[in-house]
């Protein structure tokens, strides 16, 4: 892919300084951190290596990745190293796509619990995948499957959902069968959403009455016993969102499935189509108009406070395995699994030792495709001297 003529980091070079005097009571330090790692990714102040193609020996420079996960720039290979641990977990039968959304009324109490809302999202959509499918008058059996946070809409306001990617179907009880779904959308969504809205408004209550809600400026009225359970009765009176999408195929697409989903962040730099004179405009979708293709434009600040509405918590995992799949059980129940399927282990495609090839050269030379071998690492200073002796920089976006 081509690089993108605007850069998320173009934004916050030109218009962060004045957005963080601007905005500075209520930036946290690790909003801070993600302003500075993006705006330097890439750029001499971070250091870099010097790699040297093994095939004509050219040499080249390249600057270090920040590696933060809220940058644009830094999510690639962290994605494929990730999907090449995921083939060995691929079941040999279609996949299922299910989407739990929280109601727009909670996402102020969201923005302001992140942690906590978070977490209670994941888990109550998961409960209730596994609760619905375990019930024998729709699925009767385990499933398991990965659960994908997303913080934000395509006009980047807060709007936190959680993805589900779930092989179509589980074990019987007795682990003695795989049971095959008995509908082709797979569970009732209906179903889905009544008792994902039940599970995560119990959740609230639960945490309200332990006194771990956070509740300033205009929610602080929330923290009224009475209000508090008005507020949870305004959360019955509509249907939650959740939508599951038709079975995508089997292992051999959902790889390429879920690059679209795990390592995004709010917006990439190829939406950007024009960064200038204080105005940011990017593309969107707009969903509730037939995901028709439009224009906005935002101030630049505008635009960096959109963007930082979707700082994660630090060490926060957005990315969790449940059922079969949780991380403590896979390694017994992912053979039983392969076994009842008769399916035999998948043995490594050339297309995931390319991305481990590619994983250890960084790139390929750019003269002869040949692959780039790291020889030396370097300090910010010692770029400047080797851009002053005329050593080719590379650019690895």
């Amino acid at each position: 892919m081509s690089r993108p003529p605007f850069e998320v980091a173009d934004i916050i070079r030109a218009a962060g300084t004045r957005f963080v005097e601007k905005n500075r009571p209520w930036l946290t330090g690790l909003h801070h951190k993600v302003l500075s790692a993006i705006e330097r990714c890439r750029t001499a102040a971070l250091g870099g290596h010097k790699d040297h193609c093994s095939r004509c020996g050219h040499q080249a420079i390249s600057y270090n990745s920040c590696r933060n996960r809220h940058c644009p720039k830094c999510q690639s290979n962290a994605r494929d190293k990730w999907l090449a641990a995921r083939q060995t977990e691929l079941l040999a039968v279609p996949y299922v796509h299910v989407v739990f959304t929280l109601p727009h009324q909670l996402a102020p109490l969201a923005f302001h619990n992140k942690r906590l809302l978070y977490t209670l999202l994941f888990r109550a959509s998961a409960a209730t995948l596994l609760e619905v499918a375990a019930d024998p008058k729709h699925l009767g059996a385990e499933i398991g499957f990965l659960s994908v946070l997303h913080t934000w809409g395509q006009n980047l306001l807060h709007h936190p959902h959680v993805h589900c990617v779930i092989p179509a179907g589980g074990l019987s009880p007795d682990r003695q069968c795989w049971v095959c779904p008995r509908y082709p959308f797979f569970l009732p969504v209906r179903v889905l959403s009544r008792v994902f809205r039940g599970k995560f408004v119990a959740g609230l209550k639960q945490a309200f009455r332990a006194g771990d809600l956070c509740l300033p400026g205009a929610l602080k009225p929330l923290a009224q016993d009475e209000a508090f359970r008005s507020f949870l009765r305004t959360l019955f009176r509509q249907d939650w969102v959740v939508y599951a999408k038709p079975p995508f195929g089997g292992p051999q697409h959902v790889l390429h499935y879920l690059a679209r989903y795990t390592h995004r962040v709010a917006i990439s730099n190829h939406r950007l189509v024009n960064v200038a004179d204080g105005k940011v405009v990017f593309r969107w979708k707009d969903y509730a108009h037939g995901n028709k293709k439009r224009l906005m434009t935002l101030s630049a600040e505008e635009f960096l406070r959109r963007f930082l509405l979707h700082t994660l918590p630090r060490g926060f995992v957005r990315i969790r395995f449940f059922g079969f799949l949780a991380n403590r059980r896979r390694a017994a129940l992912l053979p039983l699994c392969r076994k009842l399927l008769e399916a035999v282990p998948r043995s490594p495609s050339p297309s995931s030792a390319a991305t481990g090839a590619s994983a250890q050269s960084f790139w390929v030379c750019p003269r002869c495709g040949g692959p780039m071998v790291l020889v030396e690492r370097l300090t910010a200073p010692q770029i400047r001297w080797e851009s002053i002796i005329g050593v080719a920089f590379a650019d690895t976006s």
